[in-house]
């Protein structure tokens, strides 16, 4: 059965949206159409992709890249909380780390993005300002991604009324794993069509997806429906951001640019706690995609903790000695 959203229902730009850019036109035709250009994706060598990070995990970065380094992934953290026991004035508090991460340093950089939940991206957007902080905030049911495709729509809508200009979305991974891609095409294309002017990030869950292979083809579901982004995780489900899954989403965006002209950003998220986690991450965007994905615009850590080791270490570099744990908020 083909699955197919009622044209006359959407916005000239939202149409368009729908039909891949060529050379991918025809590929969402049908369900098996689509299912048969999914698996016919390059298949993922498991046992290179791992050995590929590594190799390039043993990458050493010294003084003034290092430097470099701390400062540019803390241009490119998405500053989180979560948590059902969050407050306004939690999110306030977070507002005001973002914009100054260290508050003893005015050279240092600020966040991209703070992400909250929809309910208090207001709060967020109005502690932040006009400092051109970005707020994102997640969507559909998230983090399960259980709910109609009317209330998930709600979620978006709610969100960007709220004031999120960013919105995190989690795809439906009971029906990728069924097999029922187009429906998972179209909930994109959906929720892109409700989040306006909004930049769309799709979360995959790839804890969730089980193979290299599968990662690959949501990522490529998520490209082809519009998004603007591919995210790894929820940071609710292990494992989340490893490399070896970077490393295929990174390869996926890659190819889809190649292809199409298109760029697409990517953000890993969960589990990346430390500095040297984050380099690892920059080196394996330098060395599989290039230096035009080394910007906030493009590239992007879901993080809480990483900022506060970030910040540790540019003390370190800076002073020559580490600070106590009481240098940076706990959040």
């Amino acid at each position: 059965m083909t699955h197919v959203l009622d044209p006359d229902a959407l916005s000239d730009d939202a149409r368009a949206l729908m039909a891949p850019l060529p050379p991918y036109d025809d590929v969402t035709r049908s369900d098996s159409a689509f299912r048969g250009f999914l698996h016919g994706l390059p298949g993922v060598d498991q046992v290179g992709a791992e050995s590929r990070v590594a190799m390039l995990g043993t990458r050493s970065i010294k003084t003034t890249s290092k430097a470099w380094a701390i400062d540019t992934a803390i241009s490119m953290v998405d500053l989180t909380t979560l948590e059902g026991a969050d407050t306004p004035g939690k999110v306030r508090s977070l507002a005001a780390k973002a914009r100054r991460p260290d508050p003893g340093d005015a050279a240092c950089p600020q966040v991209a993005a703070v992400c909250v939940y929809g309910d208090l991206a207001g709060v967020a957007r109005e502690a932040l300002g006009d400092s051109g902080i970005h707020v994102a905030a997640v969507a559909t049911a998230f983090p399960s991604g259980r709910a109609s495709r009317a209330v998930k729509i709600a979620d978006v809508e709610d969100a960007v009324s709220n004031g999120a200009d960013e919105i995190d979305m989690v795809i439906d991974r009971g029906a990728f794993l069924a097999g029922r891609y187009l429906d998972v095409y179209e909930e994109i294309v959906a929720v892109k069509k409700a989040s306006g002017q909004a930049h769309l990030k799709v979360i995959l869950e790839t804890g969730e997806l089980v193979t290299l292979d599968n990662v690959r083809r949501a990522s490529w579901i998520a490209m082809l429906a519009g998004c603007d982004f591919i995210k790894t995780s929820t940071g609710k489900v292990n494992p989340a951001a490893t490399l070896p899954v970077s490393l295929v989403m990174l390869e996926a965006v890659r190819d889809f640019r190649a292809a199409t002209g298109r760029q697409i950003g990517f953000k890993p998220a969960g589990g990346i706690r430390t500095t040297k986690d984050a380099i690892k991450h920059l080196v394996l965007i330098n060395e599989t995609v290039g230096a035009d994905w080394l910007d906030p615009d493009w590239f992007r850590f879901g993080a809480s903790s990483l900022l506060n080791d970030l910040l540790l270490q540019r003390q370190k570099l800076r002073t020559g000695h580490y600070s106590g744990p009481d240098y940076v908020t706990v959040d």
